[in-house]
């Protein structure tokens, strides 16, 4: 084996420079290499790391691989040494045929960055054919009148060796009446003939056999050899004429079995057995024999075989008319093979890459070549994929094309391609091939997790147990695989004074939030927290969430109450002047809640009495008001017990007692003279010191406003037998009130005091409260 190597100074190159993301796509000649047919498989061409400066294990490394023009697996290469081998026994006459020199075109083909590198590897011819004639015994009729010097052309042999192996000249066997002479054509070939030395005389002998020897120029020569039988023929004046030298003729390479292809014909102007012209093929080749035939009667040439454009373009085919006394004559028939659209355009794939990751810059997916074994319009190609998908089909050298990414590729949009590589000749009809390619996008972490509500509200019932699912919170995330699983967190909370790892725990996986203890309204009515989801790509993507945790109120507080207080000192007495009307009010219970909503709805009744029938509680407002009017048989103390009830599930209450005095003279609702007061005031003089004490105190607080009170007060009803005022009325939706949870009711009520200034006891009036009409009237 011999490489031919780097010759610089006559290789032409041609550069073909892409500027594309950055990588190069190249393509030149780069060296030419010789190999010796008929090697043995494994044998060893040329070192291509050596020739393409690389290093050891580079090629590996930049993908390089060899690339045959017919798409055969001739050579092999070793990507870790560089060796480039046989793949197989090289034929030089299988691949080449008759062509000198037999060249092997192939390609090298490297990525990072893409480059292709034409080379040629000369298949050199070994004498491994001998040479052979077509016919054992060629029959040659000479007329005996034929002059000396006389030259006819004998048929040559074939050989299927080449160039120095091939034939390189013609022998005889020694006589008197012939040598060989050679002769040259202007395709290179030699030809024998036959030259007469001597005259021939039928009358002495009419037949002779010669033998002719065809020699190669290998070492040892080898040869070939065919009889010659030469009969002498009587005197035939005229030798058949062709109608044309040279006949032309055009045929589709698609013409069926048996078509007439042309008719040659020929006269001769003998009469008898001389003017019988038969036809015939003279120095034909194999091809010719076996792809045409001729009537040896009419002249008429048919297609034997079917042909083809693309393995012979063209035919030339040599006729020989002979007539009945030997006489010949010879024409040349040219057969163009017209070129038909039959075969589709081929795709050629050089590297492919299925696999992509999304968001990656324009990219090389496939590299791969066309080719069109017609000519003409029929071996013009298009190349073309489809054009709603983000790839890019890019020209590069010898019919080579790049597939490429036109830039980066979302997996959340589409994760897959499929992507049709069309190729169409120009002939007619137009020929299609197509190549479909799957490109796969991988993902890559670029989505955050995102959660399905951007704040929760998760309502939770107080003096829950403790590990309660309270709710859940969700998110997804657009990725796939590992980059799509989340994970679920507590961040921490914004109050520093929220114990939050004490009160909430969440499940990673799920979401699942978990009250870790119980919880209580009084104390904690509401809380927000943070949680994160972080999915487990890299790096990972985070995002979070609000929730907010109601506390619901539940009913674990009995009412409270405020008054009068019991806190076991001596109990509350209510003084009740005997003259009180019907709706006098006596005192009001004050209670409260500490729950919330209609838990801490309040409602009062009279639970315990002294005398039912004699006092009434409002239910909404707990005041203790006379039922009716009081009189002398009523008994003078009396013990009241009211329940205060909230109207939660279940509900709630407490009692609280009071203790009613009924006294004399006290507080009248009318005015008595001045007499009749007199002596009710010696005759019970407690009731005058309690009065007076009761003034004492009440004097200082409303001394200021005392004035002005009065005056407003007598100005409007002076008159002091009506006891009752009008004022707007109030509404309040059922018999519950609402403490809102401050412990104070929501109707305010009015008191009003007024002095008599002609008065000679000096004694203060209290009159009743200022209530709506519709609340006196219910009771």
């Amino acid at each position: 084996m011999e490489a031919g190597g780097l010759r610089f100074p006559r290789q032409r190159q041609v550069l073909f420079i892409c500027i594309i993301w950055g990588v190069s796509l190249a393509g030149s000649e780069f060296g030419r290499y010789s190999v010796t047919e008929e090697t043995e498989r494994g044998s060893f061409v040329v070192n291509l790391a050596k020739d393409l400066g690389l290093a050891e294990g580079e090629l590996a490394a930049r993908g390089v691989r060899v690339v045959s023009d017919d798409n055969k697996q001739h050579l092999l290469l070793d990507s870790q040494t560089g060796d480039l081998f046989t793949n197989e026994k090289l034929d030089r006459e299988k691949l080449c045929g008759s062509t000198e020199p037999c060249m092997l075109h192939f390609q090298i083909l490297m990525d990072n960055p893409f480059q292709i590198y034409r080379t040629e590897l000369r298949i050199r011819d070994i004498n491994d054919h001998s040479p052979v004639f077509q016919d054992k015994e060629m029959v040659l009729k000479i007329l005996e009148n034929t002059a000396e010097g006389t030259t006819f052309r004998l048929e040559r042999a074939q050989d299927s060796d080449g160039g120095l192996n091939g034939i390189q000249k013609y022998t005889i066997n020694p006589n008197s009446f012939f040598h060989i002479k050679i002769t040259d054509s202007d395709e290179g070939i030699i030809y024998p003939e036959l030259v007469l030395d001597k005259a021939l005389d039928w009358e002495e002998q009419q037949e002779l056999s010669l033998t002719l020897t065809a020699l190669d120029g290998g070492s040892p020569p080898r040869s070939g050899t065919t009889t010659i039988r030469i009969v002498v023929v009587d005197v035939n004046d005229n030798a058949p004429q062709f109608a044309e030298a040279q006949y032309e003729t055009q045929v589709k390479e698609n013409s069926p079995v048996g078509s007439l292809i042309v008719k040659v014909s020929a006269g001769d102007v003998d009469s008898g057995v001389y003017a019988e012209v038969s036809y015939s093929f003279f120095d034909a080749s194999e091809d010719i024999r076996t792809t045409f035939q001729i009537n040896p009667f009419s002249g008429e040439i048919f297609l034997r075989a079917l042909l083809d454009y693309e393995l012979i373009k063209s035919y030339k085919i040599n006729t020989q008319a002979i007539d009945g006394g030997g006489l010949s004559a010879r024409c040349t028939v040219l057969v163009e093979v017209l070129d038909t659209n039959d075969n589709p355009p081929e795709l050629i794939m050089s590297s492919l890459s299925n696999y992509i990751a999304e968001n990656s810059p324009e990219t090389v997916l496939a590299v791969f070549r066309i080719r069109d074994r017609d000519s003409g319009e029929n071996g013009k190609m298009v190349c073309y994929i489809q054009d709603d998908l983000p790839f890019l089909l890019k020209p590069s050298v010898e019919n080579f094309y790049v597939l490429m990414t036109e830039g980066a590729l979302d997996r959340e949009s589409r994760a897959e391609y499929n992507i049709t590589i069309a190729v169409t000749d120009l002939g007619i009809p137009r020929l299609k091939t197509q190549h479909n390619i799957t490109v796969l996008v991988s993902d890559v972490n670029d989505n955050s997790p995102s959660f399905s509500q951007t704040a929760y509200t998760v309502f939770v019932r107080e003096n829950n147990s403790p590990a309660l699912h309270m709710g859940s919170v969700s998110a997804t995330d657009r990725d796939s695989g590992t980059n799509a699983q989340i994970t679920y967190s507590l961040l921490p909370p914004q109050d520093p004074h929220l114990p939050l790892n004490s009160l909430v725990s969440i499940n990673a996986d799920s979401g699942h939030l978990f009250a870790l203890r119980s919880l209580d309204y009084e104390a904690l009515r509401a809380f927000e927290f943070r949680v994160g989801a972080t999915d487990a790509g890299s790096p990972a993507l985070s995002s979070e969430a609000l929730v907010r945790v109601v506390v619901v109120d539940d009913n674990d507080n009995s009412p409270f109450v405020l008054y009068p207080l019991q806190n076991g000192s001596a109990p509350c007495t209510e003084l009740v002047p005997r003259a009180a009307e019907a709706g006098y009010l006596v005192t009001k219970v004050v209670a409260v809640d500490g729950d919330s909503g209609q838990n801490a709805w309040l409602s009062y009744q009279l639970f315990k009495a002294t005398e039912p029938g004699l006092f009434s509680v409002w239910a909404h407002n707990g005041e203790v008001r006379t039922s009716r009017l009081l009189s002398e048989r009523d008994a003078a103390k009396h013990r009241l017990v009211v329940l205060v009830k909230d109207n939660g599930e279940p509900r709630l209450s407490a009692t609280v007692t009071l203790h009613v005095l009924l006294v004399d003279g006290f507080s009248q609702p009318y005015l008595p003279l001045a007499e009749v007061a007199a002596d009710r005031a010696q005759a019970d003089s407690l009731t005058v010191y309690l009065v007076i004490a009761l003034t004492s105190v009440l004097s200082l607080f409303l001394f200021s406003v005392l004035l002005f009170v009065g005056v407003q007060l007598c100005r409007k009803n002076r008159a002091a037998s009506v006891g009752r005022y009008p004022v707007p009325e109030g509404h309040f939706p059922g018999h519950l009130v609402d403490v809102s949870g401050t412990g104070t009711l929501s109707q305010s009520y009015q008191y009003e005091v007024c002095l008599t200034g002609g008065s000679e006891t000096s004694e203060f009036k209290f009159l009743n409260p200022v209530m709506p009409k519709s609340q006196t009237q219910g009771h």
